[in-house]
């Protein structure tokens, strides 16, 4: 029923980790009807320059060995996942993606506690200039995105990610929340989208 010659890469949100609930319904969906190994979580590291640059390797990792790789991002992740999919010409699905993290982030500045592990990071100036630098203000390629929102987000504000992705095939709830509640439910949706760009 789905392809087994296309990987997917994840990218989990701000504080998050491969331990939240998206990511662990992803890895239980790709064992049990596809291969373990088309699915990368990578841990981000807390710095969005760092983060980024794993996020590429590990694309590039998994072009190496799928002829066809998407993207998923969550929330921040789907702020990256905008960049990978810009700049590397991949397709992405963005679930209730952040839009100009960078002026969010202004009220987070100082340390903040990841939800998985207890650390503590430091969130500064240098790393809202970091992310400023990955910001897509317009979208170049609006084709290659796969919008999901739900208008209960209780975290960003969905009509940002409306407004920007505009152009973009999307798929609008009403209510939910920020994680989107039965995410993996869409995931015949999410590998029908990827593999429309399967060659």
């Amino acid at each position: 029923m789905y392809s087994s010659a296309i990987g997917c890469l994840y990218l989990h949100g701000f504080l998050s980790s491969p331990q939240s609930l998206k990511a662990q319904q992803l890895v239980r969906f790709y064992e049990t009807h596809l291969t373990a190994q088309q699915l990368s979580v990578p841990d981000l590291p807390f710095a969005p320059a760092d983060a980024i640059e794993v996020a590429r390797a590990e694309l590039k990792r998994l072009q190496q060995r799928f002829s066809q790789v998407y993207i998923i991002g969550s929330s921040l992740g789907g702020f990256y996942a905008t960049h990978l999919a810009e700049t590397e010409g991949v397709p992405a699905v963005l679930v209730n993606p952040a839009v100009r993290p960078f002026d969010l982030f202004e009220h987070y500045l100082g340390p903040n506690t990841h939800y998985y592990s207890g650390e503590v990071h430091e969130l500064t100036h240098e790393h809202i200039g970091q992310l400023r630098a990955l910001d897509c203000a317009q979208i170049q390629h609006p084709e290659r995105l796969l919008l999901l929102l739900q208008t209960g987000d209780e975290t960003l504000d969905y009509r940002l990610a409306a407004e920007l992705y505009r152009n973009s095939p999307a798929w609008l709830e009403g209510g939910g929340n920020h994680s989107f509640e039965h995410f993996i439910e869409r995931m015949p949706m999410l590998l029908a989208f990827a593999a429309r760009f399967h060659c």
